[in-house]
C-alpha cells in the first residue's frame, strides 16, 4: 500500500479546514457580532505623542544643533496607539523612551531621542498607507520606524494579496518618503488567546492571524532594511508569572482584546533591545550617518 504524499496530506487537511469553517460559519458570525456589541469600548490614552529626551546626563536642557539625534516613528493601529493603558507613559512609545535610555550602544553614538506616535485606533494596512502618505515629509531622515499593523487585517478578513500589496506600500513609502533606514514590523499578537474572543470563533481567529503574519515575515525577508519582530507572549507570561499559575489574562487590557500596560512593558524592551542591536548593525555598515 503507497503512503499518502506530504503535498496530498496537506491538501487534505486545508480541504477539511475550509470544510470545518463553513460548518461554524453561524457560529463564528454570531460570535463576532456578539464580540462587537458587548466588548468593552477604550479610548486611545491621553498624553504627549511627540518630545525630544536627552540620552545620557548632561547640563543642558536643550537641543544642540551637533547633538546626535536617534529619530524613533511609531506607526500603526490601536496597539501602536496605546489602547488598553491608563496613558502614554504607560504605552508602548511611553515605554520605549526610558528602555531606549538604557541601551548602551544608544547611549553612546547618539545625544537626544526624538519621538513621535503616528496611530489610531482602527486603523488597517489600508489606513497606515494612507496616513504616511498624507503626513508632511520630514525635515530630516527618520531612523528607526517600528510598525504596529494586522489585528485589524485580521478582523475585516482582508485577502492576502491585498495585505501583501499593502505591506510592499507600507515600506515604499516609509522608505522613500521618510528616509527610514531601520522598519521593524511588530509580530500579530495570539489572537487565539484574547479573553475577549470565545470558542470556536478565537481559533478561526487566531488561524487568520497566523497566516497574514506568516506573509509578514516573508515579506520583511525580502527587503533590506526592514525587520519583524517576533513578541515572546509566552515568554512575557512566564516572566510575569514567575512559577507561579499562569494567567494571561493580565496580559490583557479590561476589554480583553487590547494588550495591557504590563504588556507594553515587555514589549517595549524587547524592542529597544532589538533596535539597539540593529544600530550596532547599521553603525558597523555605514556609520549610522
Amino acid at each position: 500500500m503507497v503512503a499518502p504524499s506530504k503535498d496530498k496530506i496537506a491538501f487534505t487537511s486545508k480541504i477539511s479546514a475550509v470544510a470545518k469553517d463553513m460548518l461554524l460559519a453561524p457560529i463564528y458570525l454570531y460570535q463576532g457580532n456578539k464580540v462587537k456589541r458587548d466588548t468593552v469600548r477604550l479610548l486611545e490614552p491621553e498624553g504627549e505623542r511627540h518630545g525630544q529626551v536627552k540620552l545620557h546626563d548632561s547640563p543642558r536642557t536643550t537641543v544642540d544643533t551637533n547633538d546626535r539625534i536617534l529619530s524613533v516613528m511609531v506607526v500603526g493601529d490601536s496597539a501602536a496607539a496605546g489602547v488598553g493603558s491608563d496613558n502614554q507613559q504607560q504605552a508602548l512609545a511611553g515605554k520605549l523612551i526610558p528602555a531606549l535610555q538604557q541601551q548602551s550602544v544608544v547611549n553612546t553614538h547618539f545625544d537626544v531621542l526624538s519621538w513621535s506616535v503616528q496611530a489610531t485606533t482602527g486603523h488597517t494596512s489600508f489606513d497606515i498607507v494612507r496616513r504616511l502618505y498624507v503626513l508632511p515629509k520630514p525635515s530630516q531622515a527618520v531612523d528607526v520606524m517600528a510598525i504596529s499593523v494586522g489585528v485589524n487585517d485580521t478582523t475585516s478578513n482582508i485577502l492576502i494579496v491585498q495585505w501583501q500589496q499593502q505591506l510592499q506600500e507600507i515600506i515604499t513609502i516609509a522608505q522613500r518618503k521618510f528616509g527610514v533606514k531601520t522598519l521593524i514590523f511588530l509580530s500579530l499578537p495570539p489572537m487565539a488567546q484574547m479573553p475577549a474572543l470565545p470558542v470556536p470563533l478565537n481559533s478561526y481567529v487566531g488561524a487568520k492571524a497566523a497566516q497574514l503574519d506568516t506573509v509578514l515575515q516573508q515579506v520583511c525577508s525580502d527587503h533590506s532594511g526592514v525587520h519583524y519582530m517576533a513578541t515572546d507572549f509566552a515568554s512575557m507570561i512566564a516572566d510575569y508569572s514567575n512559577g507561579g499559575p499562569v494567567d494571561n489574562k493580565a496580559m490583557f487590557a479590561i476589554d480583553g482584546f487590547h494588550p495591557s500596560s504590563i504588556t507594553y512593558g515587555y514589549w517595549a524592551e524587547q524592542l529597544a533591545t532589538l533596535i539597539n542591536d540593529l544600530v550596532i548593525s547599521e553603525i558597523e555598515t555605514n556609520g549610522f550617518a
